[in-house]
């Protein structure tokens, strides 16, 4: 399922989703720079970042920005057939699932959560059709392994999947779109390396690809009687890991964490939003008689497993195969107006 990493393949002709993302919008920027990246095909569903243009302006062949819907058929069909993908001559794909920062009152749509699915099933298939493309990097979440109680979760990347009937619509997403690739590691004709990633923090101090912990932190409320450690990534050591797999020859699953695992109290107070203990079931009560009376949503999903049990993961593989050390450190640090925001800083 893997293999030993190598040194970097100069010369790579890179396509990447959701590239007006946080992390993809961070990756274009990273992969301009890298000089064994030969062209680069930003693909995205809204209008071209802005500091793109000082980029494509500069020199128009290396990199090029296409705005394209990743979950609708006629969309990516036009894409993947047109000239531009031809005479680009991709012959890596970075798969980027979209993400964004939830708020209490956001909670995720049944919509929105096949739009991630079918975002991953079609970039599959349209990829498998492409010739000459034969690297596809995918970025998937560590939210897809099945939690025990307690804190003394340790995944590696062979660990059981949460495959049980009651499984969250938002964790769900994650194992089909985890196993739409795992179905790939084994075809000769295409590399596939998947990265599974616990809550990420954004340079901003925002998280991002764990929406359950978002709104929970956001609500200002959390479980009573429960402190789950949370592992934490920050999105510059997103960003490297990606490289690092798509310059070597390794294949397979690789977990990718940072240095940090704190308790869910911790990573609030860090957050400057301190959280209020209360009863699961009380939460629970409050957060339907909201929705009965039109009002904010408080906690959806205040009984989560992941609000209750915690996890760590299991990075040897990664170390070993990919060369991937965190190279940043996540702390609070005060802002301009006083408030506490996370950042990143180099080891």
């Amino acid at each position: 399922m893997t293999s030993t990493r190598s040194e970097a393949v100069p010369g790579r002709r890179v396509a990447l989703t959701h590239a007006d993302s946080p992390i993809g919008h961070r990756l274009v920027k990273s992969l301009y720079h890298d000089p064994s990246i030969e062209r680069i095909v930003a693909l995205g569903p809204g209008p071209e970042p802005r500091d793109f243009n000082r980029f494509s302006s500069a020199d128009e062949c290396r990199l090029t920005y296409s705005r394209v819907d990743h979950a609708r058929q006629r969309s990516m069909s036009t894409f993947f057939n047109s000239s531009l993908l031809r005479e680009a001559r991709i012959d890596s794909l970075i798969y980027i699932p979209a993400h964004a920062a939830p708020t209490p009152s956001d909670p995720p749509l049944a919509g929105e959560l096949a739009s991630q699915t079918a975002e991953a099933q079609l970039v599959l298939q349209h990829l498998l059709e492409m010739r000459g493309l034969d690297n596809l990097i995918c970025l998937g979440s560590a939210l897809v392994y099945r939690l025990s109680p307690g804190n003394s979760n340790l995944f590696t990347e062979s660990s059981e999947l949460d495959l049980a009937p009651d499984t969250s619509p938002e964790i769900r997403c994650w194992i089909n779109s985890d196993m739409l690739f795992q179905r790939e590691f084994h075809n000769p004709a295409l590399r596939v390396v998947l990265l599974r990633v616990p809550t990420v923090v954004g340079t901003d101090g925002t998280l991002y690809f764990n929406s359950i912990l978002a709104r929970s932190l956001n609500s200002r409320f959390r479980p009573m009687g429960f402190d789950p450690i949370c592992a934490l990534v920050s999105d510059k050591d997103v960003v490297r890991a990606i490289q690092l797999a798509l310059r070597g020859t390794a294949r397979g699953v690789f977990n990718i964490a940072g240095f940090e695992t704190v308790p869910l109290s911790l990573l609030a107070r860090w957050t400057g939003v301190p959280g209020v203990p209360l009863p699961s079931a009380l939460i629970s009560l409050a957060s339907r008689l909201s929705n009965i009376l039109g009002g904010t949503q408080i906690a959806a999903s205040a009984v989560a497993p992941h609000l209750r049990y915690g996890f760590t993961l299991d990075t040897h593989r990664a170390r070993r195969e990919l060369g991937f050390e965190p190279g940043y450190r996540i702390a609070p640090s005060p802002v301009e107006d006083g408030r506490i925001q996370l950042e990143s800083a180099p080891v």
